[in-house]
């Protein structure tokens, strides 16, 4: 996957929604890119998070550690997901564990890296602060609705 194909799939991510191809590029540069093997770990839960993870492509299974010490399915992410991306802004850790599926490919987007695109480039701190704003509002209001289906 080139450069061009990495600025067209970040620009599908809502967290990156309103920057122009100028930023998606600098990013999409400044991003390490990490081949996965059919089983291997991303990160387990628990786990501190650094940065976020774009699939670029293949495919993760997401698991959650049940007591048992079993597996629980929980999703999968595909070419165009993006995981933890709330680590790129503030320290977290992550809620499931990302296992390759197939042979994957993921760009590895650090803290840091973010960072000094918000202090270098004070447009991309507000277009990311609206999108986050947006985000909260979206989740205040699902959580609300599912609040109110539980008091029914």
């Amino acid at each position: 996957m080139g450069l061009r194909e990495d600025i067209a799939l970040l620009k599908g991510l809502s967290i990156f929604d309103g920057l122009s191809d100028e930023y998606l590029r600098l990013l999409a540069f400044g991003a390490e890119r990490r081949r996965l093997e059919r089983g291997h770990v991303l990160f387990r839960e628990g786990a501190a998070a650094d940065c976020a993870f774009v699939v670029l492509s293949g495919s993760l299974k997401l698991t959650r550690d049940l007591p048992s010490g079993k597996d629980q399915p929980v999703g999968e992410a595909e070419p165009g997901s993006i995981l933890t991306e709330i680590a790129m802004i503030s320290d977290t850790a992550r809620h499931f564990t990302a296992t390759a599926a197939t042979e994957s490919d993921v760009m590895r987007i650090s803290r840091i890296l973010f960072h000094r695109m918000l202090q270098e480039y004070p447009e991309v701190a507000v277009a990311t602060e609206r999108r986050l704003r947006e985000n909260f509002t979206q989740l205040t209001g699902a959580l609300a609705a599912a609040t109110d289906r539980l008091k029914n």
